[in-house]
């Protein structure tokens, strides 16, 4: 699951790197796939054991329960948190989860 986790995350970094706000909201094609990666990363992250969630409280999970809404929604919400995700919420999550796979790799053990 972190590999998956990992993946959409770098996915969306990747295709919002050296995009400006405005270039990023005028690319349906980037937006949707952002979308689709950001989806999928929320999907992941929030469907982890709560035994896990809980030792990882660094992560903000209800802002990516509140993002994973969002994203269904059609407007200059949807777009915001599709935005505030790719800029602050990915990076953020990644980095703390790479802190976590060191420290505490039992986390990622599931079965």
């Amino acid at each position: 699951m972190l590999d998956l986790i990992q993946r959409a995350g770098e996915g969306v970094l990747t295709l919002t790197e050296d995009v400006s706000e405005a270039d990023f909201l005028r690319s349906r094609l980037t937006r949707n796939e952002t979308r689709r990666q950001m989806a999928l990363l929320a999907d992941s992250l929030l469907g982890l054991p709560e035994a896990a969630r809980a030792c990882m409280p660094e992560i903000d999970w209800a802002i990516w329960h509140t993002t994973r809404v969002e994203l269904d929604r059609i407007g200059p919400t949807h777009d915001e948190a599709l935005w505030f995700g790719a800029r602050s919420l990915v990076p953020a999550t990644l980095s703390w989860l790479r802190v976590y796979r060191q420290e505490r790799p039992e986390l990622f053990r599931w079965g």
